[in-house]
């Protein structure tokens, strides 16, 4: 790439992998799009912590994520070659990393409200954001054909979002904040 702008966006089409051509608010667009806002608040947590185990963990979860978002922006007609792709090891991992963290919290007695350290407040705007993506996600396999490896990309998703909502949980703990219970009225 020579220049960042090449304004063949400007009236509202976008290419995918395979250069075809979509409108971007095709649902396709909507998917991975979110997913790279989520790599963008990845990227937040891992300027922001001090953490060098973590900010590894954070590393290797934004270059998934643009593995994720290749595998979304793929056409399924072109016949592209060595496309990377999601492994069940990289959902093994992120689980590993939960119960690294699980271990050393204390259970749940009730719902917990997003917050107590800045660094949990971040990691739960990127949990909601995952959230969200995986619906997209959804929304975009039922109005159109799943194909490759986008049902790998739901799992990893998933299971990102779950470690978000521990990682925000072990913020709180390494940083001597308490989470907040949500208090019923």
């Amino acid at each position: 790439m020579s220049k960042i702008y090449t304004k063949t966006g400007d009236k509202g089409q976008t290419s995918i992998l395979g250069g075809k051509r979509l409108s971007k608010d095709n649902l396709k667009i909507e998917a991975y799009g979110t997913v790279d806002e989520i790599n963008s608040h990845v990227g937040l947590l891992r300027d922001n912590s001090n953490n060098e185990e973590i900010k590894t963990w954070l590393l290797e979860i934004q270059n998934n994520l643009f593995i994720c978002q290749t595998n979304l922006a793929l056409d399924p007609e072109a016949k592209l070659q060595n496309i990377p792709e999601i492994k069940e090891e990289d959902i093994k991992k992120l689980e590993k990393w939960i119960d690294n963290m699980d271990k050393d919290l204390p259970p749940l007695s009730s719902f917990i409200l997003p917050g107590g350290h800045p660094l949990s407040s971040f990691c739960h705007i990127a949990r909601t954001i995952c959230r969200r993506a995986e619906r997209d996600i959804i929304r975009y396999i039922n109005s159109d054909r799943a194909y490759g490896n986008v049902p790998m990309v739901i799992k990893y998703i998933n299971r990102l979002s779950d470690f978000l909502f521990t990682l925000a949980r072990y913020f709180n703990k390494i940083n001597d904040t308490k989470d907040i219970p949500w208090e019923k009225r």
